[in-house]
């Protein structure tokens, strides 16, 4: 999991400042996505103890407009559910070594299975209040933020604060309902609009000479 920013999204992101940025969102998107939890990694063994796929997701930010965490949380599950792993063969040699031989067709491939992956939401503590999906402005008066990624059946499966202020017990608690309620339900939508844009690009037509 590697998160670039590009200097032109915020000032802040210059320098040392865009470094940092980049390797606290690296550390806590690794700890939601890479577990057993969110992705089924057995689906990933090619020789179980000796092959496997690895997935790298590759981050660049070219706008800050608040709510990092959950737009790309929404931009990975989105790119998982269009990751396709193409399959393989093993055969053994007669010294009994194993060779990995892919498939010559193309279109023969697995997808992602992307049931569980969690969508993150981001809640904001202004004042004796939270707030969802916070501007820049909100943000900027808020104390501390607690960030939930949610499954699509309303599982938590990681939590974090950030910022410098605290939270109360109550308040995490009343937050942490919230963001599992609002996480749960952006699931369904999402998954609604990856299969329609999916359809449609079946039935775009081509053009051009290598059609």
């Amino acid at each position: 999991m590697f998160t670039f920013s590009s200097a032109n999204a915020t000032p802040e992101f210059e320098g040392r400042g865009g470094e940092e940025l980049g390797t606290n969102l690296s550390n806590v998107l690794y700890k939601v996505f890479s577990n057993k939890h969110s992705l089924d990694l057995h689906s990933l063994s090619i020789s179980p103890g000796e092959h496997c796929w690895v997935l790298y997701v590759d981050v660049l930010l070219l706008q800050c407009d608040g709510n990092l965490y959950d737009a790309i949380s929404i931009a990975i599950k989105a790119a998982l559910f269009n990751t396709k792993i193409p399959r393989v063969n093993i055969t053994s040699d007669d010294e009994g070594g194993k060779e990995i031989e892919l498939s010559d067709d193309p279109y023969d491939c697995m997808r992602v299975n992307v049931e569980n992956v969690p969508c993150i939401v981001t809640l904001c503590k202004v004042g004796h209040r939270h707030v969802v999906d916070a501007t820049l402005q909100e943000k900027a008066c808020s104390v501390a933020s607690l960030i939930i990624a949610v499954t699509h059946n309303g599982t938590i499966t990681c939590s974090r604060k950030v910022g410098g202020g605290s939270l109360d017990p109550e308040s995490i608690f009343e937050m942490t309902e919230t963001g599992k309620r609002v996480g749960k339900a952006l699931h369904a939508p999402l998954m609604k609009l990856l299969q329609q844009e999916e359809s449609l690009s079946k039935k775009r037509v081509r053009v051009g000479f290598l059609c």
